[in-house]
């Protein structure tokens, strides 16, 4: 499987744009709005009982939530309205509040009312602005943009900027079930849920869709992006919506899912982060945010209790891990990491996408030194976590056809069950975390990240990962043969795990070990002022950062090979 990445641009399936899910979804924009705003509120109504003063306390704690959140964390992307809508909001709750001519059923008809103008507004916010003629422009400037960059890595002179000989192809392999993805995207619904380390990732997805020829999908995309204005109009170039993580209150969550479950049902296909926010601590996530992924369940179940029993009514989940050399936050990141495990303070968090500036230093960075990207795309399931096979039928595990259906009915017709969907939420959840360490691919730099931290940690068995951390830099250092040793020593058990299904590897890992070593050294963590992993002079293995080294060490977490040392 790791050779065979494309090379090349697929055919669309759906070549007319009016043809495309979202773009239908764009013309219904507004009436679309309206369906999510009115069903948002029959859920939470249905949440709370339909009982006023169960909803009169949510209303309250969404209003101070939503007051605290302006006074105190405001972002350049919120409406200049913010203020003088929650304060209209909080009148209106004082006045229901105080009359006391209302009786139980106008009360509950006055506060329904403020709600209706809650989900409303965040049913507006969420949505997605996509436009088709951006989403062509913003696809030929990121394949163009990017592919120039490269060319001027490789070959140098001038002329490079002009020259074709290299393209994304070479840079980003794109490995796995891409063929099954294509076909099952012209039957069906396809969720793809992918690994998040980067604030990259939004865009790179976004470009291997559109490389497998797929329409655009939509996909939630942190609100906090949109405040840089290049990244705000890619974001609604490729279709995404927004997500507001600031917003913890029932009305705003109920609201977001509604959005993500009836777009699914319209047919568009959709892509969310399972991990909920980038991975701080560098590890492929083992615990995933349930929330929107219970989406894709309901719009399932939804589709059976319309009587959309065909194969055009089922919904597909798409594991996909992104494999990185180095990411550009890591730092920010396993700071915030050990703040939260560590409890050592209240942390803010790091952002070094904070400006286009930035961002355009990165791209520049990234393109012109040699570091390769493989994205894997795993084997398509339903929603209940089973294989599917090239025509989209369920296969149990011993591959016999199973019918989906099934999981939904009680009493011979299809029900609403809450509690068992979420049951069926979190067996999905941990088949996608069993199917994002079997297609994660092995670079040479998480290799000797790995063994790196590992040799320390065996050599100061009584310290925890906080004093191991605060090692100073100047004490630590591995002989290479040593090192050398060890890392044959894990590589080897890797292509064991590998043999078994259990991992994947680059094909670079295919080279002799001091070779490999090389590569690793070379690339792991590449921009960073201080690097995770260097040779000395006297030929040594050594640090300039430790906490760097964790984060790179942590992407081998998870496979029992702590236990080889």
């Amino acid at each position: 499987m790791e050779e065979n990445y494309i090379k090349h641009r697929y055919a669309p399936i759906l070549p007319k744009k009016d043809e495309w899910p979202v773009v239908k979804l764009a013309r219904e924009r507004k009436e679309f709005v309206k369906k999510v705003a009115d069903l948002a509120e029959g859920r939470i109504l249905g949440l709370t009982g339909k009982n006023p003063d169960i909803l009169k306390e949510e209303l309250e704690t969404t209003l101070y939530r939503e007051k605290l959140r302006v006074k105190q964390n405001p972002w350049d992307v919120d409406p200049d309205d913010e203020s003088h809508f929650w304060g209209e909001v909080k009148s209106s709750l004082l006045q229901i509040n105080t009359d006391t001519a209302l009786t139980k059923a106008k009360r509950l008809e006055a506060y329904q009312e403020v709600l209706q103008r809650i989900t409303s507004r965040y049913a507006e916010e969420i949505a997605s602005n996509f436009k088709a003629s951006h989403y062509k422009f913003t696809r030929s400037v990121v394949t163009y943009g990017f592919a120039r960059l490269l060319n001027a890595a490789r070959v140098k002179g001038f002329k490079s900027i002009f020259s074709n000989q290299y393209t994304l192809q070479d840079k980003i392999q794109i490995t796995g079930q891409t063929d099954q993805i294509r076909d099952l995207a012209t039957k069906g619904t396809i969720v793809m849920v992918p690994t998040h380390f980067s604030n990259l990732d939004s865009i790179l997805i976004g470009w291997i869709i559109s490389v497998l020829g797929m329409p655009p999908f939509i996909y939630g995309a942190g609100l906090n992006l949109f405040n840089i204005s290049i990244f705000a109009y890619f974001m609604n170039a490729l279709g995404a919506y927004k997500v507001d993580r600031r917003k913890k209150n029932m009305m705003y969550l109920e609201t977001l899912k509604t959005y993500s479950k009836e777009a699914i049902q319209f047919g568009c296909h959709s892509l969310f982060f399972p991990g909920g926010t980038r991975s701080r601590s560098g590890m492929i996530e083992s615990k995933l945010k349930l929330g929107l992924l219970s989406t894709a369940i309901e719009a399932q179940r939804a589709n059976y209790q319309q009587g959309i029993t065909d194969i055009s009514g089922k919904i597909f989940i798409v594991p996909v891990t992104i494999n990185y050399h180095f990411v550009l936050e890591a730092p920010g990141l396993i700071q915030d990491y050990l703040s939260i495990t560590g409890q050592e303070r209240y942390y803010k968090e790091n952002d070094e996408f904070s400006t286009s500036y930035k961002i355009s230093k990165f791209l520049v960075k990234f393109f012109t030194k040699g570091s390769d990207i493989s994205v894997s795309i795993g084997r398509a399931m339903d929603v209940m976590g089973n294989f599917v096979d090239q025509e989209g039928n369920s296969l149990d595990k011993w591959g016999r056809l199973i019918n989906t259906r099934d999981y939904f009915v009680s009493d011979g017709k299809v029900t609403v069950d809450q509690q068992r969907e979420e049951e069926y939420t979190h067996m999905l959840g941990k088949r996608i975390v069993e199917e994002f360490h079997k297609i994660n691919r092995v670079f040479s730099s998480h290799l000797v990240a790995f063994v790196a931290f590992e040799l320390i940690k065996a050599k100061n068995k009584k310290l925890d990962l906080f004093d191991l951390i605060r090692l100073p830099e100047e004490d630590i250092f591995l002989p290479y043969e040593e090192f050398k040793s060890a890392c044959q020593l894990v590589l080897d058990r890797i292509f064991e795990l590998k043999a078994q299904g259990k991992i994947d590897i680059a094909p670079h890992m295919k080279r002799d070990m001091d070779a490999i070593i090389a590569h690793g050294l070379d690339n792991v963590g590449m921009y960073h002022a201080k690097r995770p992993l260097i040779k000395d002079k006297q030929e040594n293995i050594v640090t300039e950062d430790m906490s760097l080294l964790y984060f790179y060490h942590n992407r081998l977490h998870g496979y029992g090979l702590e236990k080889l040392f």
